[in-house]
């Protein structure tokens, strides 16, 4: 059976076309095909085919459209009821969508290879997969939530297929073609830049320079910028001559940067920097989905900077819940994904400045800047406009890992929607306006034992639910502890885990039995003490003391001796920091505070008097502590 959504939604069984009646039923099965064999939420099913104002029998006739195509579909087809929705699997079937993707992808890898003769056929029959404009016979909520997204696909992989077509020296065949194109897309630089190369190399500069002027009077009138940086290094190639010259390797021995010129290499060159994905990935199935839907593009909201925020105390996996959403949402930035760790090893932030360098050089550095020109030092303003050049109308996915600041991340955003910004932070961010905010909290038990289940094996762990269950206590719900855990018990077979539970059930040596190799809950929350300010990391021993129960800011202050609000003021940064959380209020309205078990434990490791960061955390004077307090 084939599906087709690329043009009008269709379903055809051995080349003929099996008959759909209506625009909702086409519009049902084109979001169930598009969700990929994930749950399609009655709420979106309503939006898509009703819009703001569905009817009060909804729920009715939404069954009965599932169940009229799982009637015309057959057996070949499964459609469950999975609340809050329906999912469809659609087996050996084939999707249009499918094809392209894969076709598109290929074709790009070719590109990026030099294998301009590949990639042209391939990008070529990628495009040959359409026909028409797709979701034409579903309901306008569908077409306008979705068709865009393709659309603009589509029009990517075009530009793609033009650009080997121009390697491989067709300019005069694909010059009308050009012409028709620019006049549709008055507002692509890349394609103008394109119709610019293969006028001037079929004899046409007086054209090209007519072109490039026209451009820049559209730009300014509708957009009111200036032409960005390909379309003005195409025209000072232009003027220059060297835009004329055939396509060809440079001669051998000598090393040229990619020019972004119409046919070079940098729309070909798509950065792919994320980390690798977490393949036993367990628990955080609410907050994934909301980073998903967070991620995805959406036609109604086309204007807006996403931008998502991931927040919670050190150990608790931020990292790894965004890279597995950046690796689940990737096909929705098909010009590609980059990443940074905001936080450099020792624990201090990262300069701006060298985060862009890393990020400008991913995304092809520009010609005007030569390489020997790159340090460190470089005007962090011009270093902001080169990398909002870059990110400029190409949907990227950035994440920026380990945010410390609002004066570190503010260079890092770009300026324009098309690019989506994931960043993890301790805390919320004043900087990242009108983000989604996603905030971590320690998991609870079963998520705990099914994360402990995936690290030491399940068979290790159902062997002993005493021990397992002695574990997760004491891991307190810190993923970063289930895993150091877990990962020691795979690595020993033949020992038993209970006898890692009995070292767990002693506050004094638990932090110590809490690290594995790279992996050290000390380590992790060791840079969260360093960055507070001296008298805060001062206070901080002594407030362990008070317990693993709330407490209010009064108490606080009986014991530090001081007034109310600087203890309150204390607290509050410490909860900033994410070294105390605010857990409701006291009877009397005040919030109270409370300590993670494994932070409480850390805090009192530390020494009465404060030390400068970094002083005495080597491995003896770590152990010392860990030993020292109860």
């Amino acid at each position: 059976m084939e599906f087709r959504v690329l043009g009008p939604v269709e379903v055809r069984r051995d080349g003929r076309r099996i008959p759909l009646s209506g625009a909702k039923l086409h519009t049902v099965l084109a979001a169930l095909l598009l969700a990929r064999g994930e749950v399609v939420s009655d709420e979106r099913l309503s939006r898509l085919l009703w819009g703001w104002t569905p009817p009060a029998t909804v729920s009715a006739q939404l069954y009965t459209y599932v169940s009229r195509l799982r009637k015309i579909l057959g057996e070949e087809v499964l459609i469950d009821r999975r609340p809050p929705g329906y999912a469809m699997a659609i087996g050996d079937s084939t999707l249009d969508l499918f094809a392209f993707e894969r076709l598109d992808r290929d074709g790009r890898k070719a590109l990026s290879e030099s294998d301009f003769e590949k990639a042209a056929d391939l990008l070529r029959d990628a495009l040959g997969v359409w026909n028409g404009l797709p979701f034409a016979n579903t309901t306008d909520y569908l077409a306008d939530a979705e068709a865009t997204r393709l659309t603009e696909a589509r029009t990517v992989t075009l530009e793609h297929r033009v650009t080997a077509d121009l390697r491989l020296g067709r300019h005069e065949q694909i010059t009308a073609e050009l012409v028709g194109l620019v006049a549709e897309f008055p507002l692509r630089e890349h394609l103008r830049s394109q119709l610019m190369t293969a006028l001037c190399r079929s004899g046409r500069q007086a054209d090209a320079i007519r072109l490039y002027h026209h451009g820049c009077e559209v730009l300014a009138d509708e957009l009111g910028v200036d032409p960005g940086e390909e379309l003005k290094a195409t025209y000072q190639a232009l003027l220059d001559g060297s835009l004329d010259r055939q396509p060809g390797a440079p001669p051998a021995g000598r090393r040229t940067a990619p020019a972004p010129v119409a046919d070079g290499g940098p729309r070909a060159a798509v950065p792919a920097m994320l980390p690798p994905d977490t393949v036993d990935f367990t628990g955080r199935e609410r907050e994934l989905s909301v980073l998903c839907r967070a991620l995805t593009p959406d036609a109604a909201a086309a204007d807006r900077p996403r931008r998502v925020l991931v927040t919670g105390m050190a150990g608790l996996g931020k990292t790894a819940l965004a890279v597995h959403a950046a690796h689940r949402c990737q096909r929705h930035f098909p010009d590609g994904q980059l990443y940074a760790d905001l936080r450099a090893p020792d624990g201090t932030p990262q300069h701006p400045s060298r985060v862009l360098l890393h990020l400008l050089r991913a995304l092809g550095r520009p010609a005007e800047v030569s390489t020997t020109e790159v340090s460190a030092t470089e005007d962090l303003d011009e270093l902001v406009r080169l990398y909002r050049e870059r990110t400029r109308g190409r949907r990227l996915l950035i994440l920026l890992d380990n945010a410390l600041g609002a004066a570190q991340l503010g260079p890092l955003l770009p300026n324009t929607p098309e690019p989506a910004v994931l960043i993890t932070g301790r805390t919320a961010l004043p900087t990242v306006a009108g983000a989604h905010t996603v905030a971590l909290e320690p998991f609870g038990a079963r998520s705990s034992l099914e994360l402990l289940a995936a690290a030491a094996g399940p068979d290790r762990v159902s062997a002993a639910p005493g021990a397992a269950s002695s574990i997760v206590e004491h891991c307190a719900g810190l993923p970063l502890a289930l895993r150091i855990i877990g990962t020691r018990i795979a690595a020993r077979p033949h020992c038993a885990p209970d006898r890692l539970a009995r070292r767990l059930a002693d506050p004094a040596t638990r932090l110590r039995e809490l690290h594995s190799g790279d992996l050290d809950v000390y380590t992790a929350l060791l840079p969260s003490w360093r960055a507070l300010d001296p008298e805060v990391r001062e206070v901080l021993p002594a407030l362990a003391e008070l317990g693993t129960d709330p407490f209010p800011a009064l108490k606080a202050a009986v014991l530090l001796d001081v007034p109310e609000p600087d203890a309150e003021r204390l607290l509050e940064a410490l909860a900033d920091a994410a070294l105390l959380e605010v857990s409701g209020a006291d009877e009397w309205g005040q919030p109270c505070y409370l300590f993670h078990p494994l932070v409480r434990l850390f805090a009192l490791s530390l020494p009465a008097v404060s030390e400068p960061p970094g002083a005495g955390n080597g491995p003896e004077e770590r152990n010392r502590r860990l030993t020292s307090r109860p």
